[in-house]
């Protein structure tokens, strides 16, 4: 049973040392071109090629999976099974038509809620209490094939996009071990998706990232942790990004008739702004320029006055 493995970011890395651990053969990893990195811009590998490498696995990394050569140089390994966890890119059919026991795709969503590339922040975005993995097989369209076992995790209060995408990660790669011996044996019997209940999560945008001071409390305090720790969400200060990295709901509201996006107070606590239904205590900080820090030596700095309007 010859496997090939397809992903990219940490998400994906445990299921590919389980499978590696279980004794399957992986013939071949492919994930993406290394990217630049950090303010210097430097080229730097995925977390599934740095595993791969150092499982002693062939690593491929096509710029475009749809390409002919892509597909040919995919085809040497013969593979009898395709799995792919957040590789980044849609199969096309030349690929999914490879192995005889199908393609199969660990996606962290309760399918057929949110499809799309970036379902972990969003159902953290939108709020949600429970989310989970969806173990499928692949289709040609985004996140449509038939379902081959889902399992569900919840969403805590405290989590952010980062507990997250562990918590699914050891997840999925458990689902995935658990199913992998009925996977080898050839194509199981799986469950069609119902499209009319079908939600997206497409990948973020800047605008994602804007906090909405006329918003609730509550929707900016999700929007912030849903945007953790990646790229962090953000309002604007003196026309310049003022990025916010965690928050609180502060027990207590202050009565005031100051307008959405009111700095309150700026205390060793947190900078408290005025949202539409109440407050949010801002309580690591990141004015343009500089790195996060705690309300605390942000407030030390005396920069910020109440009465200021961020956004």
């Amino acid at each position: 049973m010859k496997i090939v493995f397809m992903g990219t970011p940490a998400f994906a890395v445990p299921s590919l040392q389980m499978l590696m651990d279980e004794g399957y053969e992986v013939v071949a990893v492919v994930t993406q071109p290394d990217r630049p990195q950090g303010r210097k811009k430097i080229l730097a590998p995925s977390p599934v090629k740095e595993a791969a490498l150092s499982l002693g696995l062939p690593v491929l990394q096509p710029e475009r999976m749809r390409k002919p050569e892509a597909v040919a140089e995919l085809a040497v390994y013969e593979p009898d099974l395709i799995v792919t966890a957040a590789y980044g890119q849609i199969l096309p059919k030349a690929v999914l038509d490879l192995p005889r026991n199908g393609c199969v795709n660990v996606h962290g969503s309760l399918l057929p809620k949110y499809r799309g590339g970036a379902p972990i922040q969003r159902s953290i975005i939108n709020g949600e209490k429970v989310t989970g993995v969806t173990l499928m097989y692949m289709a040609e369209g985004l996140d449509t094939g038939d379902m081959i076992s889902r399992v569900e995790v919840a969403i805590e209060d405290e989590d952010t996009s980062g507990t997250m995408f562990e918590k699914l990660s050891l997840a999925g790669r458990d689902l995935l071990k658990s199913e992998m011996p009925r996977l080898v044996n050839g194509l199981v019997q799986a469950t069609p998706q119902d499209d009319s209940q079908a939600t997206f999560a497409p990948n973020l945008n800047r605008e994602d990232e804007r906090l909405d001071w006329n918003a609730g409390s509550r929707d900016n305090y999700n929007r912030i942790r849903g945007l953790v720790p990646f790229s962090g969400a953000f309002t604007l200060w003196n026309g310049e990004t003022f990025k916010v990295w965690a928050s609180k709901i502060p027990a207590e509201q202050k009565s005031t008739d100051s307008a959405p996006g009111t700095v309150l107070s700026v205390t060793e606590h947190g900078v408290e702004v005025k949202t539409g239904d109440g407050s949010l205590l801002l309580t690591t900080v990141q004015p343009a320029g500089k790195k996060a820090m705690s309300a605390a030596d942000f407030s030390r700095g005396g920069v910020m006055k109440p009465g200021t309007v961020l956004g």
